[in-house]
């Protein structure tokens, strides 16, 4: 059964990356926001961002966080993290720094998004309990079909988890 996903990560240097994830196909997700799109929701300001957020995570059942060199920590991933737990999704997250951007080059590895966010109920960082996957292979290519194989996997086993949190 195919998943409707919110897809949360740095747009600026990512969205070449989570672009390759998010036609991958085996769970749905939010339709790709172009940049002029985007560019009108920020002009809005803090506000406008935050509604944009929430109504495209209305019926998602989990959000998965593509993890790049500069996604740990920054203000609207946080939001975007907090949002989709509070409102009962599953939340995991997937390194993408080894996936070709348009200019066909790789990043390095990011810090854990989950380590900035504190799980209320135990006060602990939330990567205690959400996982960060680092998908296998040596190359581009082989991330890619990493990711193609085992995305619904962890998407299913994120729902599971924040059942059970």
């Amino acid at each position: 059964m195919a998943r409707k996903c919110f897809y949360s990560f740095h747009y600026v240097p990512d969205h070449a990356r989570a672009s390759q994830v998010r036609n991958i196909g085996v769970i749905e997700g939010d339709p790709p926001v172009s940049d002029n799109d985007w560019e009108s929701v920020t002009r809005g300001g803090d506000a406008a961002i935050e509604k944009w957020i929430n109504q495209q995570m209305n019926g998602k059942t989990c959000a998965v966080v593509l993890v790049g060199s500069g996604t740990a920590n920054r203000k609207w991933i946080n939001y975007e993290i907090i949002r989709a737990w509070d409102r009962g999704l599953g939340v995991v997250g997937i390194n993408i720094h080894g996936l070709k951007n348009f200019a066909g080059e790789i990043s390095t590895i990011g810090a854990n998004p989950f380590d900035y966010i504190t799980h209320s109920p135990s006060g602990k960082p939330l990567s205690t309990i959400v996982k960060l996957y680092n998908p296998g292979g040596n190359d581009s290519k082989a991330r890619y079909n990493w990711i193609s194989t085992y995305l619904s996997d962890a998407v299913e086993e994120a729902i599971t988890i924040r059942g059970k949190n």
